[in-house]
């Protein structure tokens, strides 16, 4: 494999993409740590380090902004907004006719799909910019722990609308750009932008959570939390790679003088089709109920409001896992139902001449497709409600109730191994364009 990077930096085209690639992250990077205007990096520093990065609902996206948003940098939003912008198009390419005829129009109606995506990001941007700087304003942002540390100092000679509206535009502004060098990195890199541009923020934070946990447990736990990690990327490469392969025959057609078709394919399914979206829908939800609680009294909880903490908050309860495990499995069934149609693929192939041997084409294709699916669908989804849910044992083990951000399990797993195998491959089929080996011999 070092053979082959080696190799990647001698091809010329292929250095020029690697290394254009590597001063995107970079520039990301700085912009993840640049504070915005008006935001007071010292006070934000000493209010991370007396919450030991325990914020309750802002975890996750703390984890997919590599530690930008508790610092409210320019890049503090991330690459969240055109995710979330991501997933509701393709949500609404199912309900709205328009939508779906502009998916079938190929590449000019992706292109417009696309511009609407980054339109609905910047939308997502102001909105989400505005709720954090008013938790940051009230204190919220840290669960009102650190109120003698004032992120947003007041009394600086300017009035704090123009701050607070400055800042505002700032975090809206960086997410564009965070969107454009994503798209930069598609266009002109290695691999998809965006996927790059979370892979970088997640493995960002693995050295500081890692050092973290050695100081607080002893280098015997940290030792075997390594081990185990290993152990979790292995059965997850391998599930990754994982695919049910559906063979395809195309009859032979005379067109003119030529003759075409006569070949065989395949159609692969892979065993984990969804993806990780499933998993973000089930942190999503499971995150309303924390919220919820931020508009109760906390000096007076009632019966309702400690069973919900008790039971909905606390990732070790039993409920909560539960809850989180069918959630996943639920997820998985519906993001699948929505993502491949099997009368779509089956019409398709019916319309080259394409067909499934032993199986007649159109509907009892469709129908062969939909029972392949729903077979592989079910080992699918137990695979990511398992891997989700190991940070919750992680919890258990280590006793300490701020790795709620862990980042060697679940979601960050998933990203980093789904999107480290994307990349490779990617690089190694430039190689093999060029007579090289690749990376597997």
């Amino acid at each position: 494999m070092l053979s082959a990077f080696l190799s990647a930096f001698r091809t010329p085209d292929l250095r020029k993409k690697l290394l254009f690639t590597i001063g995107i992250i970079a520039i990301y990077r700085l912009g993840a740590a640049l504070p915005s205007p008006g935001v007071s990096y010292t006070n934000v520093q000493k209010c991370i380090d007396a919450t030991q990065g325990s914020t309750g609902v802002l975890n996750l996206l703390n984890l997919f902004s590599g530690g930008a948003l508790l610092q409210l940098s320019v890049f503090a939003l991330g690459i969240m907004p055109y995710i979330t912008a991501s997933i509701i198009l393709q949500l609404l390419t199912v309900v709205i006719p328009r939508l779906e005829q502009l998916r079938k129009e190929g590449q000019a109606g992706q292109a417009k799909i696309t511009q609407y995506t980054r339109y609905l990001t910047l939308g997502l941007g102001v909105l989400q910019a505005s709720a954090f700087v008013a938790l940051a304003r009230s204190g919220q942002l840290f669960n009102n722990q650190c109120d003698q540390f004032p992120i947003i100092p007041e009394g600086t000679g300017i009035p704090d609308w123009l701050t607070l509206s400055i800042l505002v535009m700032t975090m809206t502004a960086g997410t564009g750009v965070v969107m454009w060098l994503g798209e930069l990195i598609t266009d002109r890199g290695v691999g998809n932008g965006m996927s790059v541009l979370i892979f970088t923020s997640i493995a960002a934070r693995l050295p500081a959570e890692g050092w973290t946990i050695k100081e607080s447990q002893g280098w015997a736990k940290f030792l075997l939390v390594i081990a185990l990690v290993l152990l979790i990327i292995t059965a997850v490469t391998f599930i990754e790679q994982s695919q049910r392969r559906i063979p395809v025959q195309y009859a032979k057609r005379m067109i003119g003088r030529r003759m075409y078709g006569g070949t065989s394919t395949y159609i692969p399914l892979k065993v984990n089709q969804a993806g990780v979206i499933p998993v973000i829908f089930g942190s999503s939800l499971l995150y309303l109920p924390q919220l919820a609680l931020q508009f109760f009294d906390q000096t007076d909880p009632g019966r309702t409001q400690v069973w919900i903490r008790d039971n909905l908050v606390d990732p070790t309860s039993p409920i909560y896992i539960v809850v989180y495990f069918l959630l996943i499995i639920f997820f998985t069934y519906f993001y699948v139902s929505i993502t491949f149609n099997p009368t779509e693929v089956a019409d398709n192939m019916k319309k080259y001449g394409g067909f499934v041997p032993g199986i007649r084409p159109g509907k009892p294709t469709a129908d062969y497709l939909d029972f392949i699916l729903s077979r592989i669908t079910l080992p699918g989804a137990l695979y990511l409600a398992v891997v989700s849910i190991l940070p919750n044992f992680f919890f258990i083990w280590l006793d300490r109730q701020q790795y709620l951000n862990f980042p060697f399990g679940g979601t960050a797993v998933l990203i980093m191994v789904g999107v480290g195998l994307e990349t490779t491959k990617q690089i190694e089929s430039q190689l093999m364009q060029r007579n090289y080996e690749g990376f597997l011999r």
